[in-house]
């Protein structure tokens, strides 16, 4: 890959297609005219070889040579799985409840 290729993290929205997933990055701009911070965000489809990426995970994907028409993106690496965070949390929760 090239050394000075673009690097952009985001969250995985859609894994549904093979080899490919769908990726939200999400950026802040600040308005022309009144100044306020916005957030703007753009879905692009990156190539997942492994289909190891799920919904909900942060991912890191560089831009690559096209592998089709939309997609020019690589998987790097997941920085954070979404899904198994959220589980952890609660069942700490419930045992917490249950020993009070």
């Amino acid at each position: 890959m090239s050394s000075n290729a673009r690097l952009l993290s985001g969250v995985v929205v859609s894994d549904k297609a093979d080899k490919t997933i769908t990726v939200k990055v999400e950026r802040k701009v600040k308005h022309p005219k009144y100044g306020k911070i916005i957030k703007r965000s753009t879905k692009i489809h990156a190539h997942d070889e492994s289909n190891s990426a799920k919904m909900g995970d942060v991912v890191t994907v560089q831009e690559c040579k096209p592998y089709s028409k939309n997609k020019t993106w690589l998987l790097i690496d997941s920085v954070i799985a979404g899904n198994d965070k959220a589980v952890e949390v609660e069942e700490t929760q419930s045992n917490e409840e249950s020993s009070s």
